[in-house]
């Protein structure tokens, strides 16, 4: 599922949550890339770090973790944190298709949202959010 304008108030502040946890969490310039499943602060995630070349063992590891992030949340939401702009990069292409098959194959309206410390967008839809300084509501 893509997401489309405009976004709803859970989306956006799930978003907007992951985008913080990336900020304050990641202290290095240059990390691996990171997919998560579930809500921020309640996520699985897998460290591509080697990155997995097969299309098919992305897409068994996409749906490990959508599986159990199902717990954290209904349904799950699955984001990709990575270094860099808020433009699509290979890391984001090679993962966005087994995306689609896990999320399909359980049936969960889920799409792949790619986080960096500027903002989120959806790399199909490129419905996106950026900030300039993200800080922690009061």
């Amino acid at each position: 599922m893509t997401l489309q304008a405009p976004i709803d108030r859970r989306t956006d502040r799930l978003l907007r949550a992951a985008v913080l946890e990336l900020v304050e969490g990641e202290p290095r310039r240059r990390f691996p890339t990171v997919l998560h499943a579930g809500v921020p602060g309640r996520s699985v995630r897998h460290v591509d770090d080697p990155p997995v070349l097969d299309a098919g063992m992305r897409a068994d590891v996409v749906l490990s973790l959508l599986l159990r992030g199902a717990a954290a949340a209904q349904p799950p939401a699955l984001w990709l944190t990575r270094p860099g702009e808020l433009s699509p990069h290979d890391d984001d292409l090679r993962w966005l298709g087994p995306a689609r098959w896990a999320a399909s194959a359980l049936g969960v309206p889920v799409g792949l949202v790619v986080v960096t410390r500027r903002g989120w967008f959806d790399p199909v839809s490129d419905v996106r959010r950026e900030w300039r300084r993200l800080r922690r509501p009061a």
